[in-house]
């Protein structure tokens, strides 16, 4: 796994099978197997996926949803 930057909270999200970010102009953005978050001031999201790939998803999301790999945890 990637080291991610020590000086950022990170949160673990790997019980997450995916996230789906949708946007006014009807765009989405959609991860699949996500392991670690961070909120950015702006409000933005970085998120590291399981192949180690970085995300960075822009603060002006209208919607946001996931499903848990158990199908029943429902977490924030």
């Amino acid at each position: 796994m990637k080291e991610v930057t020590k000086d950022l909270e990170w949160k673990n999200i790997d019980h997450e099978m995916y996230r789906v970010y949708k946007f006014p102009n009807e765009a989405h953005v959609k991860i699949t197997n996500p392991k670690l978050l961070n909120i950015s001031k702006s409000g933005g999201h970085r998120i590291l996926d399981e192949f180690d790939v970085s995300h960075y998803i822009p603060s002006g999301w209208i919607h946001l949803y996931w499903e848990t790999k158990d199908k029943n945890a429902f977490r924030f």
